[in-house]
């Protein structure tokens, strides 16, 4: 089969479409025909090795994962022998291993890489694909850590990225009242999925506004924490789920220790956290798509064979919600 891997940290350069053997699952497995897959910025994160302390958990000198790729959405080829609530022909989507390929593999039950579910037929393998990483921690973050409410003021801040686009769509679905924050050439569609007002950060600072807000879901960690805090009502809430990408990891301990330390003292409550991967939520989530209250906006797609160019492309931070690799005979998408 084709999939892309690579052997050294780097850049997309480093990514290779190559023939691979076809993984057999497990018999708590599925073996996934890939129909399509999303880009994260994990993956490129993960591909580039990071600081030292990344290295460590990824490997010192070669890295220990080979094949990036998270976000699926595809058609189930082989089932273990364990495995009950999925049979050959099923349409699924959630996350596997090894994304970006022909094939690849997921367990069956829950955790970050083997949240898997049924997809609803009037959502198209694409749509699917676009939803997992993003959108589990859109969802989780807003209702979960947000603890939203409907009547809430929201803000999120990167509101034209995977998370954003996502979040403004469900904070909308709570019945909160939400402001995104994004750039020029995303005002327009930001206001097109659902936010009740758009501030374009490149004419305004979102924390200078008298306004406050019940919470605040930042996707970028573009501003401080007191700068952030400072537009929260006095019970508001802070949810961090994405830093620059060019802060350094001292920088980026400093901020999340902040937030441990400082939290539990504080009437205004910040926390980050990293979305799980429940099969329930991935439901909800369908749900939400077939019922038309969110959509995935889908900025660019690339065959499989052009990988690389994806990475590069995601790696500029301008994309517009989720950009989607697919499979060269996959089909109808």
């Amino acid at each position: 089969m084709k999939a892309i891997v690579y052997r050294d940290y780097g850049s997309a350069d480093v990514l290779r479409c190559e023939e691979i053997e076809k993984p057999v699952p497990g018999v708590d497995e599925v073996l996934i025909r890939v129909r399509a897959a999303s880009v994260n910025p994990l993956d490129w994160k993960v591909m580039s090795g990071g600081p030292f302390i990344v290295r460590m958990l990824l490997g010192l000198g070669k890295p220990k994962i080979k094949r990036p790729g998270v976000d699926v959405a595809g058609t189930i080829e082989v089932t273990g022998k364990n495995v009950t609530q999925f049979k050959q022909g099923d349409e699924v989507f959630g996350t596997c291993r090894g994304a970006f390929a022909e094939y690849g593999t997921s367990k069956s039950g829950t955790g970050v890489k083997s949240a898997l579910v049924k997809k609803p037929d009037n959502v198209t393998f694409e749509q699917a694909a676009s939803i997992p990483v993003a959108g589990l921690t859109a969802l989780q973050g807003l209702r979960d850590h947000g603890r939203i409410q409907t009547g809430q003021s929201v803000l999120i801040n990167g509101a034209a990225g995977g998370v954003g686009t996502f979040a403004v769509q469900i904070a909308k679905a709570f019945g909160a009242k939400v402001t995104g924050v994004c750039s020029t050439r995303n005002v327009d569609m930001v206001r097109s999925i659902g936010a009740d007002r758009v501030i374009d950060y490149t004419q305004e600072d979102f924390t200078t506004r008298s306004e406050p807000y019940d919470l605040l879901l930042d996707c970028i960690g573009n501003r401080s924490l007191s700068a952030c805090r400072r537009i929260l009502n006095p019970t508001g809430r802070l949810v961090l789920v994405g830093a620059p990408k060019d802060i350094s990891i001292a920088a980026l301990v400093a901020s999340l220790t902040a937030v441990l330390v400082l939290s539990p003292f504080l009437r205004k409550k910040m926390t980050f956290f990293i979305a799980k991967g429940k099969p329930e939520d991935l439901t909800i989530l369908g749900e939400l798509m077939t019922s038309g209250k969110i959509k995935a906006v889908i900025d660019r797609r690339y065959r499989l064979s052009e990988a690389a160019e994806a990475f590069r492309y995601l790696e500029e931070g301008h994309a517009r919600g989720k950009v989607i690799i697919t499979c060269e005979d996959g089909g109808e998408l």
